[in-house]
């Protein structure tokens, strides 16, 4: 194969890496899981690429569950670092089996069914808001750098159900500065670790959801050019090694 069937094939395989970006991860849960905890560590970016030192972390716990609901203590923390501040004004999610109507307390007290979430992500089934708006997409309230916001939300189900999954986990930043003129953005959420009144794991599972949103990952076209430069060099030496 020649270096310019090489490139071809390397421009390719890159292309179809970033035409099929990677999933977030999800947990399962039922009645017997009452009293765990899991947690997120979020990212942030835009269409531009990943924003070094704009992040948040999250706690969930679940503390109910009835035959149509599910309750959960939540504990939301920006992060954001590095000359970087930044308001998470909501967090999102993707759940399975679809739910009917969601409620919330404290930092986050709305709640909105089906709305769109910017920077790529689309449509997720619930967020959770620091103040009134008619989307996710921009509202006031939340939590700034540095702080921590808490309480509690409930998700309802039209008919009884025997466990749901959890899945595509995002925040939104707004009020950003520091970041190069950036005022918005979107979280990624990762799980991080899941911990029970016994136990404490660190997962690092991603694996594909029921119904869920792709996550854009940036730096794709970058680790792409290093690999057209390796193909470069390599041609290089080989040339060197004929000519002596």
């Amino acid at each position: 194969m020649n270096f310019t069937k090489k490139i071809s094939v390397a421009f390719a395989l890159a292309t179809a890496a970033i035409a099929t970006p990677a999933l977030a991860d999800q947990i399962t849960l039922d009645a017997s899981n009452v009293g765990q905890s899991f947690s997120l560590s979020y990212d942030g970016f835009t269409g531009a690429g990943t924003i070094a030192g704009l992040t948040g972390t999250a706690t969930f716990t679940l503390t109910g569950v009835t035959s149509t609901g599910y309750t959960f203590d939540y504990s939301v923390t920006n992060t954001s670092s590095g000359g970087v501040d930044s308001r998470i004004s909501s967090f999102a999610f993707n759940v399975d089996p679809t739910i009917s109507s969601a409620s919330s307390t404290g930092t986050f007290d709305y709640s909105v069914l089906s709305s769109n979430y910017p920077n790529g992500i689309g449509t997720v089934d619930v967020c959770f808001k620091g103040g009134f708006s008619n989307s996710c997409g921009g509202n006031s309230g939340g939590v700034l750098t540095g702080d921590t916001g808490t309480g509690t939300l409930t998700l309802g189900f039209s008919s009884p159900v025997s466990s749901i999954t959890l899945s595509d986990f995002f925040n939104r930043y707004q009020s950003i500065t520091g970041a190069g003129g950036i005022g918005s953005a979107s979280g990624t959420g990762t799980i991080t670790s899941t911990t029970s009144s016994t136990t404490t794991s660190t997962t690092s599972t991603t694996s594909s959801t029921t119904g869920g949103t792709d996550v854009p990952e940036p730096g794709l076209m970058g680790m792409f050019g290093a690999g057209v430069v390796a193909m470069a060099m390599l041609r290089r030496r080989r040339r060197l090694a004929l000519a002596a």
